[in-house]
């Protein structure tokens, strides 16, 4: 089962910690970890996924692969506009494209993690 994690980590350093830690992990126990997607603030991350493609990745969950007009019918939306958003979400990585060029989610599920604290605050482990 393939999953993501979006992940808002202001601190580029401390990501790259804790992605080569579950790097180290993965290779010591072969145990899969996951697919991290990581954006610098909420500002970054709901400019990059807007409330629409939000409800787009929400339609596509657990769902065949559909052509882009067909997933446009079905969220009652231009296709253009939902092109669009495809194309970002594919750009990302959130999405996928079958051998016929119909998209997909390839997640079973799909996590947030959102830590905020203020500057200078450790967080808890």
């Amino acid at each position: 089962m393939r999953y993501a994690i979006i992940r808002i980590e202001p601190n580029l350093e401390a990501d790259l910690l804790d992605m080569g830690a579950a790097f180290v992990d993965a290779l010591e126990t072969g145990g899969y970890q996951g697919e991290v997607f990581t954006f610098e603030t909420p500002a970054t991350l709901f400019q990059a996924i807007t409330p629409k493609r939000w409800e787009l990745l929400d339609r596509l969950q657990g769902k065949a692969a559909m052509s882009i007009r067909e997933l446009a019918k079905q969220l009652g939306r231009d296709v253009k506009n939902v092109h669009t958003d495809v194309s970002r979400l594919l750009d990302i990585g959130l999405l996928e494209r079958d051998g016929t060029g119909r998209v997909f989610s390839p997640f079973a599920e799909i996590r947030t993690e959102f830590t905020l604290k203020g500057e200078g605050q450790p967080i808890a482990a």
